[in-house]
């Protein structure tokens, strides 16, 4: 899953994605320095990965894991071609939801593309953008679909379903922000709109505002903005998030405590990524490997199992599971199976994050 990390030009984009997988991406304090897109790979932080590496002392550790995509900056104009705007466009129709970095802070010299400082102009700026490029591909489908209209009146149903979605962006109100009854849910998928993709902004604030970053003013108007299209919002320091990136575990813990600070901004942001994509994890633990795996939410078991293998679906028998609490409270697998903890599941269980499985089959 890919997460595309958006922003206007010199808003802390490149130097995020270097704190996100150390990647080194080129940093600097002018427009477009990252013109392909650099991609990295970063492990979801888990900590039962880790406690149950403590207990089984295996080979192989593996944790979940996300795609960042460092997305070159937009300018006004994009969806003309402005910029690097087809680029950019092109880039982001390729990425699973959108990460965008919005500028909180004050620093004369860092310059700002609009020459000031004002986080709801610029989340505008690149939301009106691709505003403009869906309207694009809408009207495109609306002029086939009242071609086949024609020939078939099944058509009506769409015709109605993209003028509701124009009408709503003309309001500047993108598509991830409209309700949708389960059918229109289904014909969204196929309409591949970039503003149907879900959210994360990172409100990038100085190290000064980070013991108040609830309540500044600027985090404050960024939040109220993504409320009403049910997005998230992370506000972190770019800056700080970069150093802690370059520390030893000890050293993260002790700067983090010294920040005031339980966990770092950019833990909370994969985290958050991870939730807002609909995944979650069900892991496997033996001395081999301590595994983490990636479904969806809704996941039957067989499906799961085909995570591991095609063979495991395909010849699924059953599955034992245990939840990682109950695991962890009686401290082994021998344990929780004497206080009859580890269930027996078929077909048609649902997998919940955080189960400990051995799947059963036979090809």
């Amino acid at each position: 899953m890919k997460i595309g990390i958006v922003g206007l030009p010199n808003v802390g984009k490149s130097t995020l994605f270097n704190s996100i997988t150390k990647a080194g991406a080129e940093c600097a304090n002018y427009p477009f320095c990252t013109i392909e897109p650099n991609v990295g790979v970063v492990a979801v932080p888990d900590e039962r990965i880790d406690n149950l590496a403590k207990m089984y002392h295996p080979q192989k550790v593996t944790k979940a894991i996300v795609e960042f995509v460092d997305i070159a900056g937009l300018v006004k104009g994009a969806s003309k071609g402005e910029g690097l705007g087809n680029k950019f466009l092109s880039h982001i129709r390729e990425v699973d939801a959108i990460a965008q970095v919005v500028r909180c802070f004050e620093d004369s010299n860092v310059i700002h593309v609009d020459g000031s400082v004002e986080p709801l102009r610029d989340i505008e700026t690149i939301n009106l953008e691709l505003i403009f490029a869906d309207m694009e591909t809408l009207e495109k489908r609306l002029e086939k679909a009242k071609k086949n209209l024609k020939a078939d009146k099944k058509y009506q149903t769409e015709i109605d379903f993209i003028e509701k979605i124009k009408s709503n962006l003309e309001k500047g109100i993108p598509a991830r922000a409209i309700e949708y009854n389960d059918d229109e849910k289904e014909m969204l998928k196929e309409m591949y709109l970039l503003t149907a993709k879900p959210i994360i902004y990172i409100a990038n604030i100085s190290e000064n505002q980070i013991e108040n970053a609830e309540n500044d003013e600027m985090v404050k108007k960024v939040k109220e903005y993504a409320t009403k299209e049910k997005a998230e919002v992370v506000p972190l320091c770019v800056k700080v998030e970069e150093e802690l990136s370059t520390l030893e575990e000890q050293d993260k813990k002790e700067m983090l405590e010294a920040l005031g600070l339980e966990e770092s901004g950019l833990d909370k942001l994969i985290k958050m990524s991870y939730n807002l994509l609909g995944l979650m994890s069900f892991l496997t633990a033996g001395e081999p490997e301590v595994r983490a795996w990636t479904i969806k939410k809704g996941t039957k078991a067989p499906k799961a199992a085909g995570k591991i293998h095609s063979d495991i679906e395909r010849g699924f028998i059953k599955a034992e599971i245990v939840s990682y609490d109950d695991l962890m409270r009686e401290g082994s697998m021998l344990a929780a199976k004497e206080k009859g903890l580890v269930r027996q599941e078929g077909k048609d269980y649902i997998m919940q994050d955080g189960d400990i499985v051995l799947f059963k089959f036979n090809v």
